[in-house]
């Protein structure tokens, strides 16, 4: 792959439009795994997704000019699967499986379009919505957020000239290379890149896959991006999401239901995949509520993902619950991935080597860490927080409660309703940085 000049680069684009989003397979590789599953159960639901910006200190509206935002979503609606992606998608093999697409999902993406948008100011920051089924809603998530983050990036090296510019990213390469450095060092490291979502940009997102890829070798195992993965030969990874059982829940008639809700996710997701792909994500509504109750069927599958509890104090909640089951947790595999820098990659790995196979995602922190990078002191080059996530449901508010209450969504008194139901138990409120 021929190397980028990314300073240069940046300072030079002088297109009317210069596309963040260039692709629909600009993407994570759940959102398509979901996408099957829900284009061939639920495609007549309606699902609402909002952006959520928890660094609320941030005034997005301020920093980000309207009119490229809505520029940038406008040439996102233009795009359209190609004939090649579409045929590397019905003929690779992902997770060891030939054909995981079916015939007749490859053929509807052939039209796939995302849908319209409604965006707004409000105490400066931006309202963005997306209403519409929820085959389509669901695929405006990710390219939403990139957007957003890398027009925040933009804007806020507008400023630097191209010897500035230099700096930074001979700064953040360097930075990023001294955590592969420290990677190397684990034994038996599995870790791929899970940082589409609020990377700092695409060019910068391909330039760390592709300094994984020399810097640690056979320990970096893929990338989420599924452009990527079909660029660089590299696998494609990735599970499910959150809004399974977000939506699953807000559709639900009666308390047993909702308290059911999340094993119905497994069950049907288990018609359309198996093997490595047979991982729980249990906090939507809490580990420990969904431990409690889970079907005996729960403990066959493979791994788990646990995603906003302390990665051991997590961990060892899920390995305790497997030994209940009479099954040895050295068979199983957990994956980390939630804000994960190399301090808590190397902790988790000393800790739970030998106990259980491990593999991390690492996200923001391997894409957008470009703290103390820049000549001039700035924070607008910082990651934050920001999420795009279900808020209704045909019509009716969706909730995320998590093992962090800082990352609980939907309207307080559904939060409050799901928490009678659920329980509180072991979620503990913790800083959410990125």
């Amino acid at each position: 792959m021929t190397k980028t000049d990314i300073a240069r680069r940046v300072y030079n684009h002088t297109w009317k439009v210069d596309p963040i989003v260039r692709s629909l397979l600009d993407t994570d590789f759940y959102k398509l795994l979901m996408l099957q599953m829900i284009w061939g159960l639920y495609r007549k639901v309606d699902v609402t997704f909002s952006l959520i910006n928890r660094a609320t200190s941030v005034r997005l509206a301020d920093e980000i000019d309207e009119a490229m935002l809505r520029e940038q979503l406008d040439h996102a609606r233009t795009l359209r699967f190609s004939k090649k992606e579409l045929i590397w998608l019905a003929g690779n093999t992902f997770y060891g499986r030939k054909q995981i697409f079916e015939p007749e999902f490859v053929a509807w993406l052939e039209d796939f379009r995302l849908p319209e948008y409604e965006l707004s100011k409000r105490d400066g920051q931006y309202e963005l919505e997306f209403h519409g089924p929820w085959a389509y809603t669901s695929m405006w998530e990710i390219p939403a957020l990139a957007i957003i983050n890398e027009l925040r990036s933009r804007a806020a090296m507008r400023s630097l000239g191209p010897f500035a510019l230099d700096v930074l990213y001979a700064r953040a390469k360097a930075k990023l290379w001294a955590k592969t450095e420290r990677l190397r060092l684990l034994p038996d490291l599995k870790i791929s890149d899970f940082g589409t979502r609020r990377r700092h940009s695409f060019l910068w997102q391909r330039w760390c896959v592709e300094a994984l890829k020399e810097g640690i070798g056979d320990a970096f195992t893929g990338t989420s991006n599924v452009k990527l993965a079909m660029d660089s030969d590299l696998e494609a990874l990735g599970t499910n999401a959150h809004e399974l059982p977000m939506v699953y829940a807000a559709l639900t008639n009666t308390d047993a239901e909702l308290r059911q809700s999340p094993y119905r996710v497994l069950q049907d997701w288990q018609r359309y995949y198996g093997g490595n792909l047979l991982i729980v994500l249990p906090d939507a509504f809490g580990t420990a509520a969904f431990l409690r109750d889970a079907p005996n069927w729960v403990a066959d599958w493979t791994g788990f993902r646990p995603d906003s509890a302390p990665p051991i104090e997590g961990g060892e909640r899920i390995l305790e619950w497997w030994r209940s089951k009479g099954v040895d947790p050295r068979t199983k595999i957990l994956i980390f991935s939630d804000g994960l820098d190399v301090d808590a990659i190397e902790e988790a790995h000393r800790h739970f080597s030998g106990k259980v196979r491990m593999a991390f995602g690492w996200g923001t922190n391997l894409t957008n860490d470009f703290e103390g990078c820049a000549p001039v002191p700035t924070d607008r080059l910082n990651a934050i927080s920001l999420v795009c996530k279900v808020t209704r449901a045909n019509g009716r508010p969706a909730v995320k409660l998590s093992d962090n209450p800082a990352k609980a969504t939907g309207d307080a008194g559904e939060i409050a309703r799901y928490l009678r139901l659920f329980g509180n138990e072991e979620r503990v409120k913790q800083l959410v940085k990125v």
